[in-house]
């Protein structure tokens, strides 16, 4: 999980695992893992490409 540089996670919501959050972003919901969130209110801008 990384979250960004003056990004808001309201009270109760669960980032999950290897998720990004953009800075400046405003989470209210909860955030898949594997994704990369931004804006405000967040949404899911895409998924996270991982080498195996």
């Amino acid at each position: 999980m990384w979250i960004g540089a003056g990004a808001v996670v309201c009270p109760g919501v669960s980032i999950g695992v290897g998720a990004i959050v953009a800075a400046g972003a405003v989470v209210a919901r909860d955030v898949p893992a594997g994704v990369v969130v931004g804006g405000v209110p967040a949404r899911v801008l895409r998924e996270v490409k991982t080498s195996d």
